[in-house]
């Protein structure tokens, strides 16, 4: 009787939505309302977003983290519902049958090292603990082998989520795209050339680009951390000299093998990409991309990056060295979406950096 309230709720829910999204079509937009006026001059509530969305960041991830896990139980259970009708039978019969009832009895060597997983947590001696220990294993088993079940079900399942994780206005350099630069998902990287996790994550994104070819590109921004890496604002600096011989890519690549990253090394990396290292030294030297660089810096703050590598597919941020399996199932979703509908173009907020 629960499980039939909370889809008949979501079901309301959803049609209400449409009613609203529907009704509110057929209005006039509204004109944007002042929040407050200076001299006459109007500040509006869209004025904050450069300001303000670094900070909003987190509590919009975290009221979203709340209804994602929420619907992501909904679609679980209505894939088993379905699952469970088409057998005839409940989804507690279904389960019993087609999971719990397969999972073996825990063997004796199982129940000994559970034991001495625990022992410190366990004073008494283990023929007195066994029983207990063996039914505590045996539910452990069963929890993963549903939470397996469930997710097989899903996979064969037709299951598209079109709610959206926060996102984020990140711009992007189209000098410094890899792959198609009109790819359905384009993934904005802030990194440091110098920072171990980003020398981690690179073979990863090269996978991803080879995995997913035009459907994807990349776009590179610096993000230096000066206070620890001595060497990377130079080396940013480094692969714009690159740039201006058309070489970005290439010299991007040699910079996250590399292990020294000093004046004399990037030098040596400017002859082996066949550089002219009379202009590249002469570009180095006077540190013209160092306010470009900074505002790639300040650009990363605003959008809320306080580490590197950080990452926005079509906006939304991820960080850290990321799995290839991680990242996939985020471009997946973001495929799909637009699969399902072109209108989710539009709220993509990625755009060049204006020259």
């Amino acid at each position: 009787m629960l499980s039939q309230r909370l889809v008949f709720g979501f079901a309301c829910c959803s049609l209400s939505l449409a009613a609203v999204a529907s009704a509110q079509n057929l209005q006039p937009s509204k004109t944007r309302q002042p929040i407050a006026t200076v001299d006459g001059q109007s500040i509006y509530e869209d004025d904050l977003a450069p300001v303000v969305e670094g900070q909003l960041l987190p509590l919009r991830n975290q009221e979203y983290e709340v209804k994602r896990k929420a619907l992501d139980n909904l679609i679980e259970q209505k894939v088993l519902e379905a699952a469970a009708k088409s057998k005839n039978v409940t989804t507690e019969q279904l389960l019993a049958q087609s999971v719990d009832a397969k999972v073996p009895d825990p063997t004796d060597a199982e129940i000994e090292g559970y034991y001495m997983a625990l022992r410190d947590r366990i004073s008494r001696p283990f023929d007195e603990v066994k029983p207990q220990l063996r039914d505590s294993l045996k539910q452990a088993k069963i929890l993963q082998a549903r939470q397996d079940y469930m997710k097989s079900l899903r996979a064969r399942s037709n299951v598209t989520v079109l709610m959206s994780a926060p996102r984020v206005n990140v711009a992007f350099d189209p000098a410094r795209v890899r792959g198609n630069p009109k790819a359905p998902v384009m993934i904005v990287e802030f990194s440091d050339y110098q920072c171990p996790y980003c020398h981690q994550v690179e073979p990863t994104l090269q996978a991803i680009i080879l995995k997913y070819g035009d459907k994807v590109s990349i776009a590179y921004r610096d993000y230096p951390l000066r206070n620890i890496h001595d060497h990377a604002e130079i080396a940013a600096e480094a692969s714009r000299c690159a740039l201006e011989q058309g070489k970005f890519w290439e010299f991007h690549d040699q910079l996250f093998k590399a292990t020294n990253l000093d004046k004399e090394a990037l030098m040596g990396y400017a002859r082996d990409a066949k550089l002219d290292e009379k202009q590249f030294d002469s570009c180095l030297s006077s540190e013209k991309y160092k306010a470009s660089i900074e505002k790639d810096l300040q650009e990363g703050r605003r959008a809320g990056v306080t580490g590197t590598p950080a990452f926005f597919i079509n906006g939304i941020p991820t960080s850290g060295a990321q799995q290839q399996d991680n990242f996939s199932h985020m471009i997946d979703e973001e495929l799909a979406k637009k699969s399902v509908s072109t209108s989710a173009t539009a709220s993509v907020q990625v755009h060049a950096i204006a020259p």
